[in-house]
């Protein structure tokens, strides 16, 4: 991998790690599904404009069933979900559990895929679940039914993006993936419209808050995407995956260093079983024959 390329790996690793941050500076003032909301719509939004000045159509027409799946799936549903953990969790656990994602890429690719499940995934969906019984079990933060049912909405969010992935397998692996992701948060921005409560005050978008909303939808969920698309062309999309390792740090960093969230030692022992259990399932350093 080229300097460049690492460079622009890390930098995406860093951008996806500080969403979790993002996610708690606003949650509390303005409420999970109205963050989500305006996440989507002004991704969608910069998304839309970057479509058109790239020159490439979404064919709504014909792709619109497409989009409306994986906007619920990959889009609106996740990260509602980690909206609402947000209220309940520090970064920290957040972008620990993110790392949960291909352990359910493993068990949808072995039920719908045909995909085998080695010895080497197997052991490690055991790890990951010894690794999340420590992070929550011994973590800082006391366990309250709120916090079990918030790291349950995390993990319900890593598998939504591996059903999401099953689906582009199987029913819209021809469509370019920049535009699946601008039709998918298209169709995420108007889902989520019906659920949407009452306006908060004005008086909630402090300056933090601003600055959390306008980070999390046009740099961690639309500059991200044109990073990771870039990465994907460039080494491939399982270098670029890599990614999944390098998140949780920056998460946790994030929430330790600007909301001084507490990083016990449980939260170093379970975040480095996680993550070598998605080694494991990602079976990482295996020679490809």
């Amino acid at each position: 991998m080229r300097p460049a390329d690492l460079a622009r790996l890390v930098l995406l690793a860093a951008i996806w790690g500080g969403s979790f941050l993002f996610v708690r500076m606003a949650v509390g003032a303005i409420g999970p599904v109205w963050l989500t909301e305006l996440r989507v719509g002004l991704a969608a939004i910069a998304m839309l404009a970057y479509a058109r000045a790239a020159g490439f159509e979404l064919h709504l027409a014909q792709n619109w069933r497409a989009y409306l799946v994986l906007g619920v799936l990959n889009t609106a549903l996740p990260w509602g979900l980690y909206a609402w953990a947000g209220i309940h969790i520090n970064a920290s656990y957040m972008a620990i559990l993110n790392a949960a994602a291909p352990w359910f890429a493993a068990i949808c690719g072995a039920i719908w895929l045909e995909e085998r499940l080695t010895w080497r995934k197997t052991l490690g969906l055991a790890l990951g679940m010894l690794g999340v019984a420590l992070l929550v079990g011994f973590g800082p933060i006391s366990v309250t039914a709120e916090v079990v049912l918030a790291v349950l909405a995390c993990i319900a969010a890593t598998a939504c993006y591996a059903l999401a992935g099953v689906y582009v397998k199987k029913h819209a692996g021809l469509l370019a993936p920049r535009a699946l992701t601008v039709g998918s948060l298209i169709a995420a921005s108007i889902v989520v419209m019906p659920f949407l409560p009452a306006p908060p005050p004005a008086s909630a978008f402090s300056l933090q808050v601003s600055l959390a909303v306008l980070g999390i939808s046009l740099v961690c969920s639309a500059a991200a995407y044109l990073i990771y698309f870039r990465l994907v062309a460039d080494v491939g999309p399982t270098r670029t995956f890599t990614v999944t390792f390098l998140i949780p740090v920056f998460g946790t960093v994030w929430g330790a260093l600007f909301l001084g969230e507490p990083v016990g030692l449980s939260t170093f022992a379970g975040g480095a079983v996680i993550i070598v259990a998605t080694a494991l399932v990602l079976e990482a350093g295996r020679r490809r024959g």
